[in-house]
């Protein structure tokens, strides 16, 4: 026996000694399959199940950099033939497509031994009448036009294919789906004469799905539908559609899940109200209304049953459409949400914040916070920033000593399980994790923050001082000594 292959007995030994023993059962090789000659080979092929780093959590880096290596040195052609680059499909239907009338498409990177597929859709904000649209085709024509997309994109985040960046789905059959539609995906306008850009967001990801299923979709064990910011809410939009098409077309086995990053928006009165001119100054629910009309969007039945004819935009926020939802679904938000700040108009633009202005973001965070008290699977650190999980440092935000990747692993396990109401997580392994501190920035593994002027970094006591922070008038409000609130405040308390 090798010497790479001893040492991968002797880490799989030391996942099998770790405590508690959960998941074990549950543990597959990952990467593409390899099957033992004889009796193996007309076997169904087994999922591509995620390893239980519960012994090794400690560690990760360093143990996922052997797997990595053991994987090379005992597999050299699977594993270092893996291509890391997902590649431009255009869609073969041409009627569906673009703002522009461009074939709308989307990016793959196929893994041949894995029976998990994840579908991403990409972000972007949207336009909602032709001044504003043919002002974002001026200034943001790749987010509503084909004709200059790359051949080729690399996946970062939960997109990687690189262990040590995605530990739980570096193996899965990875889909990047470019954003070009404008309507956060509910749209299902064709471009016309009468129509000068086509809205097809909602077309596009089922026109996607019928061209995977060719591409080996049809025997996958599991679909996550992932997206960030507008392309968050379009999961919300569209999970249960994709599970119903999918069914329809015969693939009732396959579990279909959603992944909202960043696109739980709130439906809140913005700090100072302004006229609805464009796409940042407008407040969210004035623009749904006009979007939904402009895009032909299309929302969740289910959801569409709650409200009055004309109420359908109340279905383009997280906790209106949550509850109707049949698919399980992931939320990630950040607690103080940059893209909610903005339609809020609260800007900060490197002035200290009124108080006013700090009273209304605290009161943001205590709003999000409420909603998300009834969402079974959650993760909302309390950070300034917006979108995550195709972030290079999406492993390194936690929430009560959690990180992301791994309440995700904790999520995958409940449901495959058997739990597919996910309710009842198993011990040690939270999938329902919200910051309660009050401020932004307060939890310390919150991304870097940077002056906006100088470029330096800030940690969190010098970004609270230059939003305008009063210590000594909070300190008192809290009844602490000036010096415990900074050293809660260091600590993240």
């Amino acid at each position: 026996m090798g010497t790479a292959a001893v040492h991968l007995l002797l880490l799989l030994g030391l996942l099998h000694a770790g405590p508690g023993g959960e998941g074990r059962k549950g543990w597959r090789r990952r990467g593409p399959a390899v099957r033992e000659r004889g009796e193996a080979a007309a076997a169904a092929p087994a999922e591509s199940f995620p390893l239980d780093f519960t012994a090794v959590e400690g560690n990760m880096d360093s143990f996922m950099a052997q797997v990595k290596s053991l994987a090379q040195s005992l597999y050299p052609c699977s594993a270092q033939a893996l291509p890391h680059d997902l590649r431009l499909h255009l869609l073969h239907n041409a009627s569906v497509t673009c703002n522009d009338g461009s074939p709308a498409g989307y990016y793959l990177k196929e893994s041949k031994g894995s029976r998990r597929w994840l579908l991403f859709l990409e972000g972007g904000w949207y336009c909602f009448n032709r001044e504003n649209c043919d002002s974002r085709y001026d200034t943001m024509r790749r987010l509503m036009s084909s004709k200059e997309w790359p051949a080729t994109r690399v996946g970062t985040g939960i997109l990687s294919s690189q262990p040590e960046e995605n530990p739980h789905w570096w193996n899965a059959n990875m889909v990047f789906i470019p954003y070009c539609s404008s309507d956060v995906w509910s749209g299902a306008s064709s471009k016309s004469e009468k129509n000068e850009y086509a809205f097809m967001g909602a077309l596009i990801i089922q026109e996607v799905i019928k061209e995977l299923v060719g591409k080996g979709l049809s025997t996958a064990k599991v679909l996550l539908l992932a997206g960030s910011s507008a392309g968050g809410t379009g999961v919300l939009l569209n999970v249960d559609r994709v599970a119903e098409q999918l069914e329809e077309m015969g693939y009732q086995g396959i579990q279909v899940r959603g992944l909202a990053d960043s696109g739980w928006f709130l439906d809140n009165k913005q700090y100072r109200r302004t006229d609805c001119i464009d796409t940042i100054t407008c407040a969210p629910t004035e623009a749904i209304r006009r979007g939904i009309r402009y895009w032909n969007g299309i929302v969740p039945e289910r959801c569409k049953l709650q409200f009055k004819e004309g109420e359908e935009w109340n279905c383009f926020f997280g906790y209106k459409i949550y509850p109707t939802l049949r698919c399980p679904v992931f939320v990630v938000q950040w607690l103080f949400d940059e893209a909610q700040l903005t339609v809020d108009n609260v800007h900060l633009t490197g002035q200290p914040v009124q108080e006013g202005q700090w009273l209304y973001i605290q009161n943001l965070g205590r709003e999000l916070r409420n909603t998300l008290k009834d969402v079974t699977a959650s993760f909302a650190p309390a950070c300034l920033s917006h979108e995550i999980i195709t972030r290079n440092h999406w492993t390194d935000i936690q929430v009560k000593g959690t990180s992301l990747p791994r309440a995700l692993h904790c999520w995958d396990r409940s449901l495959h399980e058997s739990n597919k109401n996910g309710k009842a997580p198993l011990k040690g392994c939270p999938i329902h994790l919200i910051d309660s501190c009050p401020w932004p920035h307060c939890n310390p593994s919150c991304p870097t923050i940077r002056d906006q002027f100088t470029g330096q970094e800030m940690n969190v006591i010098q970004f609270l001082m230059h939003m305008g922070f009063d210590v000594q008038k909070m300190a008192q409000q809290q009844g602490l000594e000036p010096s415990k609130l900074l050293g809660m405040l260091s600590s993240g308390n």
